[in-house]
């Protein structure tokens, strides 16, 4: 069986804010529990004008509270951002008050451009190139304390809490593979390197104190409705953000325009359909099958699910499609 996953942008839509995409963020996790999602996943971005969830700790924080049962985590901390032990006390805050539903999910990329990221580190030196290291100590500070330790997680100390290796390239393979960590990848926007990834991370990977066998989470675009001609209407809008990412003006999500892919040029027709390689577009038999070829081409223990879509209830509701998928999946 494979599962299905949230991963929540929490999106600012045209003329919203982020109080209304954090009111939001809470309907989709408690949705996403009652329809038998697995995992509800935030991501840490930065200076974009359309995702609102830069302190992802304190988000998850607030969605813990209004949720009981669903795992709760980082899709991901990007961690070059952060001292270790910054973020050993954060998720092991979020482990104390919720324990046995938190995840870290770590990415190795700032999650912003560059001068954001100087302006979150004050230096660039070291940045991604102490990723491993940065990743062993932090499963130090989860670890049970060694005696003479001076540097302790308070909390975080001896929760263990569940790491994975977030990945766009084959990098993150290589690492989650050598530590026996679950992986993680970001298919949902970098679907090139997806089928080498998974092969390198499965072949060379190591059985760890956390994980015993290889685990396989891969990322996608959901835009579902249901009519064919209401999911074609509504993908428009990530149609647009992507452009706009692409060409370094990001913006917040724009609501949909009827046709607005029959008056793009060949170019942005080839970026789109690089980012969107992976999406299951379409009403609930067109993701269903989207869904099934998906975990037989991956073979995934998970699907993590992405739907920037510019009416909220537009977006409940392609969740609610899509979990009518999991019985088959």
């Amino acid at each position: 069986m494979t599962l299905l996953s949230v991963l929540d942008l929490a999106p600012i839509t045209e003329g919203s804010n982020a109080a209304q995409s954090f009111r939001n963020s809470v309907e989709i996790a408690r949705l996403a529990e009652k329809m038998g999602y697995h995992r509800y996943w935030l991501a840490e971005h930065h200076n974009i004008p359309g995702i609102a969830s830069a302190a992802t700790a304190v988000l998850l924080s607030h969605v813990g509270a209004h949720t009981e049962t669903i795992r709760l985590g980082s899709g991901g901390v990007m961690l070059p951002n952060h001292a270790p032990l910054i973020i050993a006390e954060q998720f092991g805050t979020l482990a104390s008050l919720y324990p046995g539903r938190i995840d870290l999910g770590l990415g190795r990329a700032p999650g912003t451009d560059g001068l954001t990221a100087q302006a979150l580190r004050r230096s660039l030196i070291g940045g991604g190139d102490s990723f491993p290291r940065d990743v062993l100590e932090l499963q130090k500070y989860f670890d049970d304390p060694e005696s003479g330790q001076r540097v302790r997680a308070v909390p975080g100390a001896g929760l263990k809490v569940p790491l994975w290796i977030l990945g766009s390239s084959l990098y993150g393979a290589e690492l989650a593979a050598h530590f026996g960590l679950p992986y993680a990848f970001a298919s949902h926007f970098a679907p090139t390197d997806l089928h080498q990834a998974l092969h390198i991370y499965r072949q060379n990977f190591k059985p760890s104190a956390q994980l015993e066998k290889p685990y396989v989470m891969v990322a996608m675009n959901l835009q579902a409705a249901d009519t064919k001609e209401e999911a074609d209407e509504i993908v428009t809008s990530l149609m647009q953000g992507v452009l706009h990412l692409a060409s370094g003006n990001p913006v917040q999500l724009p609501p949909p325009v009827k046709g607005f892919g029959d008056r793009l040029g060949f170019q942005e027709k080839a970026v789109l359909s690089r980012f969107m390689t992976y999406t299951a577009l379409g009403d609930a038999n067109d993701v269903k099958a989207r869904l099934l070829e998906f975990k037989s081409e991956t073979d995934a223990d998970e699907i993590i699910l992405t739907a920037q879509i510019f009416d909220h209830q537009a977006r409940l509701r392609a969740f609610e499609i899509a979990a009518e998928a999991m019985e088959a999946l």
